[in-house]
């Protein structure tokens, strides 16, 4: 900033003013105190103005990366509730795929023992048809001999 060099060189001219004796105080001249203040005049404005817009575009580029931040923020809690919620379905997949699994095992469970059950019926009849077959089979027999 150039009020800063003007600053300056105001500071070195009072360091080399002369001294008055006894008193702390020193000499300047008026005219070049003066010409430096005008100069200050006349450059504190533009000073001002790019001080001003700096703090503005650092206050637009603040509230930019907070919304950036924001931005990213809401993004992960997006696919994280995303993720969360993939991982619930797959789960809630397995879980059917698991029960679905343990239905056809006992479905096929119960219909095994279910056609042993009627083979055994069956075969039961079998039996006893043969039996009385027999039975009548030696009862002819019987009347033959």
């Amino acid at each position: 900033m150039e009020i800063l060099a003007i600053l300056e060189t105001l500071e070195d001219l009072l360091e080399k003013a002369p001294s008055v004796p006894f008193s702390g105080k020193c000499l300047v001249d008026r005219e070049e105190v003066l010409e430096i203040i005008k100069e200050m005049r006349l450059k504190l404005p533009d000073d001002i103005k790019q001080a001003k817009w700096v703090k503005d575009e650092r206050q637009r580029i603040l509230l930019e990366a907070q919304k950036e931040a924001n931005n990213i923020i809401k993004d992960a809690e997006n696919k994280i509730a995303s993720l969360v919620d993939e991982h619930e379905i797959t789960k809630k997949a397995y879980e059917q795929a698991n029960e679905i699994i343990s239905n056809a095992q006992k479905n096929a469970r119960d219909i095994r023992l279910g056609t042993r059950e009627y083979a055994d019926s069956i075969l039961n009849k079998v039996e006893d048809i043969l039996r009385d077959t027999m039975e009548v089979l030696k009862m002819n027999r019987e009347e033959l001999k």
